[in-house]
């Protein structure tokens, strides 16, 4: 539902339109509990949601559609349209309005402000997974489509709804209530409130209501109330096909701002006294028919990424509505679509999406990576950039990129040119050919194939280290998607690489010639693609994901090396009633001679020359270890964080909690006297500790304190402490 907000509300930001600020479902404990044969019966629908999901059968097969709108309370329009006409408050445009609030307020006298409508074919087998086909879809406004958004998925399809997961118990209070009849069958009826929320007047007494079948224990259905009357409900509920619970329909009616509305008399005065306010809301609908199981299942209709799009102009979907599009829904098409072309509403929308989604600008025939606009590090400074990719608009087979880049602080120069030659458009799967000369910290994993959002939390991990090198030289390179969830990268590179600082190799100086082949693995079972004109996004990252990187140097077409390097990255969480565990387990070796930007630098955060460590989180960063200090040539290292299922308000409207976090790493340098520069290796456990305060303050920061425990701690408390600030859209 979380997913659904967003697309309203980027929708919004298109137009815009303003919106209050829709809030979490979290909030304060206090002293009060639930009845125990309600939470007897919720741990027994746990303990059966597996024996009752759909994904249990052998196959499956059924259409969904969905409608997603903007508009007025039903019940307000005739009172909106009576005061629009009476006023003619549209005749003269006060000078105060904006063209976009009178604009909106035009729109509801007639239309909806937003409305997008989606049909959708769910197929599953056991021996070949899900397939997810969207048959067609229509957005207001929108020539085409941003395929990232059109493929969302509702919350309580094949997965435990929020109220009912075991780490959310701490948030609701439950009470059976009741014994009741649903289509033929009996149901516990278990009302929930918020922890906080209390009975005051013109509130309701419960937050809503959970039916769960006697029999089964499967849910049937969950109603969400909001606190305030007239201000939300959101509805989803099952149908026990084939002995299985298969999500029926949901509903949702959220308020998401006021907008008032002035008379005016003869004179252009504003008249208070008739001052009329209107809410407005997002809508919901979804049905979910055509249920069949079992079906007969073709390997082909599996291929490809989970989601596939099959049309996209809306023309078909007369054959998947549930129910026929009424007079203002109509009118939606028609006047959001002539505004699109005035306010250039499609050029917004591309943009907007490639910002949030992937960090990339869309202008045109050409993409503009955020991420390479500014950054910092201690041997370039400050280093801008620019980095462009010539997009499908282009050529949808050939895609040139450059990126040219200024670091203040060394006063040089960077650049890469680049080709993408695709061998299809139905997955990720091209050859490349790169020629540059740039510079890179010493001894980090190699982060091809990470995700947007675990490189910029990657971000902050060279801020006190210089120890760079240079590289110039020329690779090509084959990526595959094998299946959904395996990619597959083989490059050959041919490198003068160079130190940046002061270093000798085995007395043979700071510049070597290497020629290498490198083989990167990744491997994401459970996360959600969708091919693109773009190529392959990711829709949801979800976990396991394994990392895997083999490097391989040859004494070959002029080659100084013949070693070998591996690394691996493993990312996981999981959830218990005690809170959400994630951890990150990664580790690499170096057998043969290898230069030290070819080992292994321990990810250190903080600085030697402050006495204040304050630094931003990195993926795989230490915040007490200092930058460019040590270095092994093998090493293993873990990540754990769990959140403790413990919130409270600090200040404003978002709710805070805690995550303990625990990280260490060891390993050791075989030879450290191959390498004439100043370090040490890192041969015994180092560890830290550390305690982050989520939505610090009630703002979008993570607020996170460190302290250094066991060998390494020294005497030094500045030494030993640090603190670190992270995006919470970072997530873990």
């Amino acid at each position: 539902m979380k997913r659904i907000l967003l697309f309203l509300c980027f929708s919004m930001c298109i137009f815009g339109f303003s919106q209050s600020k829709v809030t979490s479902i979290e909030t304060v404990i206090i002293e009060d509990k639930s009845d125990p044969k309600a939470l007897e019966i919720l741990n027994k629908v746990n303990q059966y949601f597996h024996e009752n999901s759909p994904k249990t059968l052998d196959s499956y097969y059924y259409k969904s559609y969905e409608k997603i709108s903007l508009d007025i309370d039903e019940d307000s329009i005739a009172q909106y349209n009576k005061f629009f006409e009476e006023t003619g408050m549209f005749k003269k445009r006060r000078k105060k309005d904006s063209l976009n609030n009178i604009t909106a307020r035009k729109i509801f006298s007639k239309s909806k402000l937003f409305l997008w409508e989606r049909a959708q074919e769910f197929l599953y087998s056991k021996k070949y997974g899900e397939k997810i086909n969207i048959l067609d879809n229509r957005i207001s406004g929108l020539k085409q489509p941003i395929y990232e958004m059109i493929s969302l998925q509702q919350s309580n399809r094949d997965k435990i709804p929020d109220q009912l997961k075991k780490e959310n118990r701490g948030l609701y209070r439950f009470f059976l209530t009741d014994t009741i009849e649903i289509d033929g069958r009996k149901n516990f009826v278990i009302r929930f409130r918020e922890v906080n929320y209390k009975k005051p007047d013109k509130k309701r007494k419960y937050n809503g209501a959970i039916y769960v079948d006697t029999e089964t224990f499967g849910v049937k259905k969950i109603e969400n109330f909001s606190k305030n009357k007239n201000d939300g409900i959101i509805t989803s509920s099952w149908i026990f096909f084939n002995n299985k619970w298969f999500l029926a329909y949901e509903t949702v009616k959220l308020k998401m701002s006021n907008m008032q509305m002035e008379n005016e008399n003869s004179e252009q005065k504003i008249d208070r006294k008739s001052k009329k306010t209107f809410g407005t809301y997002a809508f919901l609908t979804s049905r979910y028919f055509d249920y069949r199981s079992p079906v007969e299942n073709n390997q082909n209709d599996f291929k490809g990424y989970t989601f596939s799009v099959k049309n996209i102009d809306g023309k078909t979907l007369d054959q998947y509505r549930t129910d026929p599009l009424n007079e203002r829904e109509r009118n939606t098409y028609k006047t959001i679509d002539s505004l699109g072309k005035i306010y250039n509403i499609d050029q917004k929308a591309r943009v907007l999406g490639g910002l949030f989604l992937n960090g990339q600008i869309k202008v045109g025939v050409v993409d503009f990576a955020v991420d390479e606009i500014v950054n910092y590090n201690l041997y370039e400074g400050f280093r801008v950039g620019l980095k462009a990719k010539l997009n499908e608009n282009f050529n949808p087979y050939f895609s040139p990129d450059y990126i040219f880049a200024y670091g203040f602080k060394d006063d040089k120069w960077k650049y890469r040119i680049g080709l993408d030659i695709k061998t299809t458009l139905e997955k990720d799967s091209y050859f490349r050919l790169d020629y540059y000369d740039d510079v890179t910290a010493s001894g980090e994993f190699y982060r091809r194939l990470w995700s947007f959002k675990m490189r910029t939390a990657n971000y902050g991990n060279n801020l006190n280290n210089d120890r760079y090198y240079r590289y110039k030289g020329a690779s090509v390179s084959y990526l595959n998607d094998v299946t959904n969830g395996l990619t597959l990268v083989f490059a050959a590179r041919r490198n003068l690489e160079e130190a940046m600082f002061d270093y000798s190799f085995r007395g043979r100086g700071p510049s070597f010639d290497n020629f290498n082949t490198l083989f990167t693995l990744k491997y994401s079972p459970n996360s959600t693609n969708i091919m693109t004109p773009q190529g392959k996004s990711l829709i949801d990252q979800k976990y396991p994901e394994v990392y895997f990187n083999y490097e391989q140097s040859y004494k070959i077409f002029g080659g100084d090396f013949d070693y070998t390097r591996f690394d691996a990255l493993l990312v996981h969480n999981f959830k218990t009633m005690f809170g959400t565990t994630g951890f990150r387990l990664y580790g690499g070796m170096v057998f043969g001679e290898a230069p030290i930007w070819k080992n292994f630098t321990m990810n250190g955060l903080a600085s030697s020359r402050k006495d204040f460590n304050f630094n931003l989180t990195s993926f795989l960063g230490f915040a007490t270890l200092e930058g460019g200090k040590y270095y092994n040539d093998h090493f293993i290292a873990y990540y754990f964080t769990h959140k403790i299922p413990w919130y409270f308000k600090s200040f404003g409207q978002n709710i805070s909690s805690f995550d303990f976090v625990l990280r260490g790493t060891t390993g050791n340098m075989r030879h450290p006297d191959y390498h004439q520069f100043r370090f040490r290796p890192l041969n015994h456990l180092y560890q830290e500790v550390g305690l982050e305060w989520n939505n610090f303050l009630s703002t979008y920061f993570n607020l996170g304190l460190f302290y250094r425990v066991g060998y390494y701690t020294t005497p030094n408390f500045k030494q030993n402490f640090a603190i670190q600030f992270k995006l919470k859209i970072l997530d873990f």
